[in-house]
């Protein structure tokens, strides 16, 4: 009986618990720009998954920093949610709110679709 895939599927499962509540926390403290909290931390851990001799911890660090990887996804992710009113905003960050629903108005009424959203915020950043 080999338990590996049990191993590493746990492991996974346990990255992906640690990452959600960590992408809320920093889109409400530091709003898109916590990107960053994922993409350094996803980086030295897949760093270190290169050079480590066993294949399960190899694995399950690697897996944790492409946890990492998909959290920088979930962060602008999570600024959309706060905007339809689905996560409470940071009062101190409100301005900030009120601007970006006015400029994503048309969104945020649609709905979710993913396409048409990733294209009227890259329009926005112009």
């Amino acid at each position: 009986m080999n338990i590996t895939g049990i191993i590493v599927g746990a492991a996974v499962f346990l990255s992906i618990g640690i990452c959600h509540p960590i992408t809320i926390k920093l889109e409400y403290y530091f709003g898109r720009k916590g990107w960053w909290g994922f993409f350094i931390p996803g980086l030295i851990f897949a760093g270190i998954s290169l050079f480590l001799d066993n294949y399960i911890a190899s694995t399950i660090v690697a897996a944790f920093a492409f946890s990492c990887f998909w959290g920088i996804h979930e962060v602008f992710q999570q600024e959309m949610r706060v905007l339809r009113g689905w996560f409470p905003e940071n009062p101190k960050r409100h301005d900030y709110y009120a601007r970006r629903r006015e400029e994503l108005k048309d969104i945020l009424k649609e709905g979710p679709s993913h396409r048409h959203l990733k294209e009227k915020m890259r329009n926005s950043r112009k």
